[in-house]
């Protein structure tokens, strides 16, 4: 959650724009949005947008670190405002649900590649995919377990 949009635009060296506020509320208010839904979050707050100027928004803002922008396989790409600390996401194969893990082992990156080919990693992006609570709940003879 975000609570000085502001001064965290400020701090990343940007101008502070009704456009990238909005979209930052609606990040915050909604994580794991897509560009799509995000724009049509942000219509709601401030009226006529275009989807390409929140789509430029979202684009310099995980350029900056401001945000994240994660890309499952298979699925549009999607934004959230916890950034810094390399966690990891659980996607459900059924709905497209998306939530938080923290890191599996320690500090970042969290795993230790078989060989990093002399690379400085500093980051493993990591989703697990299954099927959340609910769809297990809806599938017959499920026990939801």
């Amino acid at each position: 959650m975000i609570n000085d949009a502001e001064g965290l635009l400020r701090k990343h060296g940007l101008q502070v724009t009704a456009q990238r506020l909005a979209v930052l509320e609606a990040i915050s208010a909604r994580p794991h949005s897509t560009a799509d839904e995000l724009a049509d979050d942000v219509r709601g707050r401030i009226g006529s947008v275009s989807r390409q100027a929140v789509y430029d928004a979202l684009g310099m803002l995980a350029e900056k670190g401001v945000v994240r922008r994660i890309q499952p396989a298979g699925s549009a790409a999607r934004y959230e405002d916890r950034v810094g600390d390399n966690h990891h996401h659980l996607v459900c194969r059924t709905c497209g649900r998306m939530d938080d893990v923290d890191c599996a082992v320690g500090a970042a990156p969290c795993l230790t590649a078989a060989d990093d080919w002399s690379y400085e990693i500093d980051e493993a992006e990591v989703i697990y995919w299954g099927r959340c609570p609910d769809c297990l709940a809806a599938t017959p003879g499920s026990t939801g377990d």
